[in-house]
């Protein structure tokens, strides 16, 4: 179990520097950003850079799923664990 939780821990820290780089690509596309409230900004942030990777590439940027992927396994590994634990 302490592996599970390791891996759980380990996806969302993945999330969050992948939110941050989003925040600092957007910054450099000349997107004003606030790191301080990256928490509460972070899924129009996300927004945005997906509407601009898609635009300038023809596909979503690699960022975006490296912040949806980790985060979802991350919550289906905690949900699993509390059920496991309950």
């Amino acid at each position: 179990m302490g592996f599970l939780i390791s891996l759980g821990l380990l996806c969302i820290v993945w999330s969050v520097v992948t939110s941050v780089l989003i925040a600092i690509d957007l910054r450099k596309r000349g997107i004003s950003t606030s790191i301080f409230f990256l928490k509460f900004m972070i899924l129009k942030y996300l927004h945005i850079y997906a509407k601009l990777t898609q635009e300038q590439n023809g596909k979503v940027g690699p960022l975006f799923y490296h912040y949806i992927l980790p985060l979802n396994i991350g919550v289906v590994i905690f949900v699993f664990l509390a059920i496991l634990y309950w």
